[in-house]
């Protein structure tokens, strides 16, 4: 392991002022299995002989994020260094917290932690990798494996269930059969956890490498069922073979996951969900399989989801968005000017866009649409889409107009002309929104 820059460097350094200070100190968990992935590892935890008091002595920066569990974070080179007291814990409780800690050796530590591939310590000094529970042997073997009793190690903390599909979809590795069997068996145990520490998890498997994998060992567990019922309803959900020859609803659905690469959580979470309105909106007319209003049900749906899951508004609102507007992409080439110009200007557009390209890959293949908005995006580069309105409400008022739909209805009608060009400056705005209250009044 290169400790000589970066991150590795610094925590060379907390390791080395541990043990100047008559401590133990080895690396731990994650960048362990990186390492001997040959991969570079992003964050570094340390294990140590020391307790909590004494790591607080050593460092000017600690924050006792997990004290009483003996848990602190160093902060060093404004970067935060989890430093844990090797230990022993028992008596769980609450499917997380053990109710005694006991500080303890090496072997110990390593034999109370999850999973093999993450129990692993690593000797920054003998620059040796010290392995008490088979932990490289599975990394060879592409193995997710509890340490000890996997019945036992879910027990302990239930959120582990879900974390075991995490590794196993993040690293492509398949979870060996005893691990397995305990996670299907147990698979309705995760209602212990709380819904943000499910959130978390069910961030890192879908906008990680290996989202599709994930996905299908999540209902192969049977903990999609569990987390996201209205997904697993998405199976044997025909669609008509004309636009969807790839199969069913959630075959689709997987397909459009393994197209994902690096995603943002909008655009994840958009492609989990965005035919989640098709099972309840089935149906079939004049012999043919129908899905109407499927994007605005699934929307509907998405906040509920996302609402139970605790997600920001922010959040919640950005893959809504990408849900209700993803069958508008089929009626782009149709939309007048203006009309098309809000379109691309909306704030999650390049996400609903990449969306678009990858609903079309995973079911009928034609990406017409996308190529007609890309061209468009290059046409409008150097264009404000959003520049201020030619009139206000205020305006409206002004001639006589009162607040309501109408006035909604003209404002729309002018900024859409003062898009398109239509209206260039404020008195055309003016007499454009005189003409179109008179079609009003008319209508």
């Amino acid at each position: 392991m290169d400790l000589k820059q970066g991150t590795a460097k610094t925590a060379f350094d907390i390791a080395e002022r541990l043990r100047d200070g008559g401590h133990t100190a080895y690396f731990a968990g994650g960048c362990v299995r990186d390492f001997l992935r040959k991969q570079i590892p992003q964050d570094f935890d340390i294990a140590t002989t020391a307790t909590p008091d004494q790591v607080e002595k050593l460092f000017s920066k600690t924050v006792p994020v997990g004290k009483q569990f003996g848990v602190m974070l160093v902060i060093e080179n404004q970067k935060n260094f989890e430093v844990a007291t090797f230990r022993s814990e028992g008596g769980y409780q609450d499917g997380r917290h053990p109710t005694q800690v006991k500080f303890s050796a090496p072997e110990e530590d390593a034999l109370r932690r999850d999973f093999t591939v993450n129990g692993m310590f690593y000797d920054p000094f003998a620059q040796k990798v010290i392995d008490y529970v088979g932990g490289k042997e599975d990394i060879q073997r592409r193995l997710i494996r509890a340490i000890g009793d996997p019945a036992k190690r879910f027990e302990e903390d239930k959120l582990r269930l879900l974390r075991a599909i995490r590794f196993a979809s993040f690293l492509g590795y398949e979870i060996e059969s005893t691990t397995w069997q305990a996670i299907r068996q147990r698979s309705n145990e995760i209602h212990q956890v709380s819904p943000e520490r499910i959130r978390d998890e069910m961030i890192k498997i879908f906008t990680r490498p290996g989202a599709a994998h994930g996905f299908g060992l999540l209902s192969e567990s049977g903990l999609m069922k569990e987390i996201l019922p209205e997904i697993e309803a998405m199976k044997k959900v025909d669609q008509s073979p004309d636009y969807h020859p790839e199969g069913d609803v959630f075959v689709h659905t997987k397909l459009l996951l393994e197209k994902l690469k690096e995603p943002s959580l909008a655009l994840a979470l958009g492609a989990l969900f965005h035919d989640v309105g098709k099972p309840p909106t089935y149906a079939i007319r004049e012999g043919r399989i129908t899905f109407y209003e499927h994007a605005p049900l699934g929307a509907k749906m998405t906040e509920e989801i996302m609402r139970r899951l605790r997600f920001s508004n922010q959040e919640t609102d950005a893959v809504c968005s990408c849900v209700e507007n993803h069958m508008k992409f089929a009626d782009v080439q149709k939309m007048r000017s203006g009309k098309l110009k809000q379109f691309i200007a909306r704030p999650n557009f390049s996400e609903e866009l990449e969306l678009h390209r990858i609903d079309c890959l995973s079911s009928h293949g034609k990406l017409d649409n996308y190529v007609f908005l890309k061209n468009k995006l290059a046409e409008y580069a150097e264009e404000d889409l959003k520049p201020k309105p030619a009139i206000t409400g205020h305006d409206l008022m002004a001639l006589g107009m009162k607040p309501g739909p109408k006035m909604k209805q003209v404002l729309e009608a002018i900024y859409e002309m003062q898009l398109e060009g239509a209206v260039k400056d404020r008195e055309q705005a003016l007499a454009a929104a005189k003409n179109k209250i008179k079609q009003l009044d008319k209508g």
